[in-house]
Order: C-alpha cells, then structure tokens, then sequence
C-alpha cells in the first residue's frame, strides 16, 4: 500500500473526508468531524496512525513488534501507528483502517 492507496481507501469510506489541519506533511482523515487515521505523506516507509481498542492494541504490538507501534503523538493507548514494511498484508492493513474507522464513526454518532 502507498499512500494513494491509502488515501483512496480511506476516502471510500462513508461520510470520509482529508485535510491537513496541523502541517503540510500530516494527511487527516475525519468521519463526522473526528480523526480516524493520520499519515505522514513524507514517511518512508510509509505509516499511519489508527484507532484501536485497547486490549487489541497491546496484543498487536507484542505480534509485530516492527510493524505495530504505539500511536506516535496520540493517545498510546486507543492508537497505534502501523509501519508499512511488509511484516503486514494488504487485508490486515485495510482491516487497521476498517476498525478505526468504525470506532470513531460509531462514537461520532
């Protein structure tokens, strides 16, 4: 995944929208208003921040220690942030983005 995949999956997403509310490097995408992912387009590899739950996000790290990190300058306990290194497939990818979206859509409401 780059981060045109990245960007087109996340704009696919219901009621999804992009900016770059804190600098000209660090794409946000909100549902209703709230973030969901955040992605530094300079990055490389490329990475990303999504929402997790809690439990999950412990037990992700400890799996793949490359790959899944505490959610850098966010809450380390509801993000991660996910490295593109091939540690992680496509499907696991979306499946980061599909949960985090889902979180944030469903408390939005």
């Amino acid at each position: 995944m780059n981060i045109e995949e990245l960007r087109e999956y996340c704009l696919a997403k219901l009621n999804s929208t992009e900016s770059f509310p804190f600098d000209n490097e660090t794409l946000v995408f909100k549902v209703n208003n709230k973030m969901f992912l955040l992605a530094s387009i300079e990055s490389q590899p490329l990475q990303f921040n999504v929402k997790c739950n809690p439990e999950q996000a412990i037990e992700l790290r400890e799996q793949y220690p490359m790959a899944v990190l505490p959610g850098y300058h966010m809450n380390k306990k509801h993000w991660n942030t996910i490295i593109i290194n091939g540690d992680l497939s496509l499907v696991q990818l979306q499946q980061f983005i599909d949960q985090s979206y889902d979180l944030v859509a469903k408390k939005a409401k």
